[in-house]
């Protein structure tokens, strides 16, 4: 059985939520995350918006992805957010996978996300990033599209 992915594919809101763990505090910290997905530009460039609420943390994180150069199976991915700068990766997906990483950048950042389709047509994610100075987060979470998004999808 194969799946159409909905979840960056196609413009829709998604909502999240699980533990993000950081080597630095040893300690586990809940979070909320907000996907914005827009459509497709005219040379098939996504936007989106991924904003992450930690508990403990006032101050929002919010990166800009763009994903473009889709091929089979492939596509590129570019991530932009105050903390890093603006870094370039790779990503493959097939019928129950979406997945990229980032490697080999100036900026001495690197990690991968992983999101994994389930039946019900939500995401398992799991995420490890680290950077130069060893500061490692891990991440793993459930995606799924809000339940009023959920009512008027198209059938297909």
């Amino acid at each position: 059985m194969s799946f159409k992915h909905l979840f960056i594919l196609q413009p829709k809101p998604w909502v999240g939520e699980g533990i993000i763990t950081l080597n630095m505090v040893e300690e586990q910290l809940n979070f909320l995350t907000k996907w914005q997905v827009n459509e497709a530009d005219f040379a098939g460039k996504i936007q989106s918006v991924q904003e992450l609420q930690i508990s403990g943390i006032s101050e929002n994180m919010r990166n800009e992805l763009t994903f473009y150069d889709f091929t089979e199976g492939k596509f590129s991915v570019e991530m932009e957010n105050l903390n890093i700068g603006r870094v370039v990766g790779k990503g493959v997906y097939d019928d129950k996978l979406i997945a990229w990483e980032f490697r080999e950048n100036d900026l001495n950042f690197e990690g991968f996300e992983t999101y994994h389709l389930q039946k019900d047509g939500s995401y398992i994610m799991h995420a490890e990033y680290v950077t130069s100075d060893q500061f490692r987060t891990q991440i793993e979470g459930k995606l799924y599209l809000p339940p009023e998004s959920k009512d008027n999808k198209t059938e297909g």
